[in-house]
């Protein structure tokens, strides 16, 4: 070895009870770096010139079959860029409502003003979608 203990023995000589993992209840997913927005303050630098970087169809399966194959996890947490841009954000959405989960979505609102999200608002709102 390398001389270094083991995190739990580490904490046994502080007096410190282990740390114990609970049951995963929120699954984050960030569909992709593209965004109707250069903020300056983003801290991700997610922009309009990030297009090239966002989740494809079989990742956003993947992450389906791991919410379904998670019983504890009881919230789907859409973000990333400005999610709603992203093609799989809808499939996304439905299938994880479809599922039974709770879906947050990280929305800017500036997005439901963009060319082809003319019925966005709809959609959260008939998906139960909420939008943080």
């Amino acid at each position: 070895g390398i001389g270094v203990k083991s995190f739990n023995k580490f904490l046994d000589e502080q007096g410190v009870p282990h740390i114990a993992r609970k049951p995963t209840e929120v699954f984050q997913i960030n569909v992709g770096l593209y965004c109707n927005q250069a903020c300056s303050h983003c801290h991700v630098e997610s922009s309009p010139r990030r297009k090239k970087e966002q989740m494809n169809h079989e990742t956003a399966k993947r992450c389906i079959e791991l919410i379904k194959s998670s019983p504890s996890v009881k919230t789907v947490d859409i973000t990333g860029g400005a999610p709603e841009l992203n093609e799989e954000f809808r499939f996304l959405a439905k299938e994880a409502r479809a599922l039974g989960k709770e879906v947050i979505d990280r929305c800017n609102l500036t997005v439901l003003s963009e060319p082809g999200q003319e019925d966005l608002a709809e959609f959260l709102a008939e998906n139960k979608i909420h939008v943080i």
